[in-house]
C-alpha cells in the first residue's frame, strides 16, 4: 500500500548560522515526525554573536515558492515567521485567503535574540491589519506583544492583557510568550477567546543557548496542529518539546554567542500515513 509523509510549510527567513528561521523549523519538523518544506522570505548573515545584515528575496519568488509547495505537496499546517516587508505581507495573504482550510501559525519576528530588528516599521500596521486576522494562531514573544498591543509587558497579568488587545485587534488565538520576565517561572499565556484562557508554567533554564527558541515552538505547534491536536493541546506539547531541546543543549558551546537548541535529543520517526 502506498504511503505519504505528513507535509509541514515554513515561509520565514533563513539563518546561516543554523539557529533560528527555516533552519530551526526544518530542524523542528523532522524532530517531530513531519515532512519539513519551505519558502525563504529572506537571508540573514549571522552567527551566534549577531544578525550582520539582511537581504531581502523578491517578492515574486517567495511566491513562486510557497505555491510551488502548497500545489503538489499539500501541506497539512503552514509556519510563517520573518516577513520583513509590507509587500511581502501582501502577498502572502492573497495566497492565504485561497487555502483557508490550511492552519497558519504565525510567528511575528521581529527581534533577534541578539537585538537587532528584523522588521520594517511600516510592516507591523499591515501585518495586524490583514494577516493576523487570517490565522489560526499568533506567537508573539513580550517584546512583539508589546508593539502589537501598544502596551508595556511586565508581569504574568499584563501578558493576558497584552493578549486580550491582541484579540480585540482581530486574532482568532494569541500564544503571550513569557520568557523574558524575570524570576525563575517562565510563563505562556494562551487565549483562544475572551472566556479560554489558559496559563502555561515551566522552570526557567540558565544556559545562553536559546537562540531560535521563538522559531522552534512556533513550529512545533504547526507540528502538532499538522498531527491533528487542538490549539492547546499542541502549545503544552511544543513547549514541553523546547523544554527538554534546551535542556539537552545546555551544556553545549556552538559559538562565542547564543547557542542552538537541541532539537535532536528525541527525534521521532517520520510519520507516514496510508493513502
Amino acid at each position: 500500500m502506498r504511503k505519504r509523509y505528513l507535509p509541514v510549510l515554513t515561509i520565514a527567513g533563513s539563518d546561516s548560522g543554523g539557529g533560528a528561521g527555516i533552519q530551526a523549523d526544518l530542524k523542528t519538523f523532522s524532530a517531530l515526525g513531519c515532512f519539513g518544506t519551505s519558502a525563504i522570505t529572506a537571508i540573514t548573515v549571522q552567527n551566534t554573536m549577531g544578525v550582520k545584515g539582511i537581504h531581502s528575496v523578491p517578492p515574486d519568488i517567495i511566491e513562486g515558492q510557497i505555491l510551488a509547495v502548497l500545489e503538489d505537496i499539500k501541506p497539512k499546517a503552514i509556519k510563517i515567521g520573518m516577513i520583513d516587508r509590507p509587500e511581502v505581507v501582501e502577498v502572502i495573504v492573497k495566497i492565504l485567503k485561497n487555502y483557508s482550510h490550511i492552519p497558519v501559525i504565525f510567528d511575528p519576528v521581529m527581534v533577534a535574540t541578539s537585538g537587532h530588528k528584523l522588521i520594517h516599521e511600516e510592516t507591523i500596521s499591515v501585518l495586524s491589519r490583514e494577516l493576523i486576522p487570517l490565522v489560526k494562531l499568533v506567537t508573539p514573544n513580550m517584546d512583539e506583544a508589546a508593539i502589537l498591543s501598544g502596551m508595556e509587558l511586565n508581569d504574568k497579568n499584563s501578558l493576558e492583557m497584552a493578549g486580550m488587545k491582541i484579540l480585540s485587534q482581530g486574532a482568532n488565538a494569541v500564544l503571550v510568550k513569557g520568557g523574558h520576565l524575570k524570576g525563575e517561572t517562565v510563563y505562556d499565556i494562551l487565549l483562544e477567546d475572551a472566556n479560554q484562557i489558559t496559563a502555561f508554567e515551566s522552570n526557567k533554564i540558565h544556559t545562553m543557548n536559546v537562540h531560535g527558541t521563538g522559531c522552534t515552538l512556533s513550529s512545533a505547534i504547526a507540528a502538532e496542529i499538522a498531527k491533528g491536536q487542538t490549539i492547546a493541546q499542541a502549545v503544552k506539547l511544543a513547549r514541553n518539546y523546547v523544554w527538554m531541546a534546551i535542556e539537552e543543549g545546555k551544556d553545549v558551546v556552538t559559538g562565542s554567542g547564543n547557542g542552538p537548541l537541541n532539537h535532536f535529543y528525541n527525534p521521532q520517526q517520520i510519520i507516514k500515513h496510508d493513502i
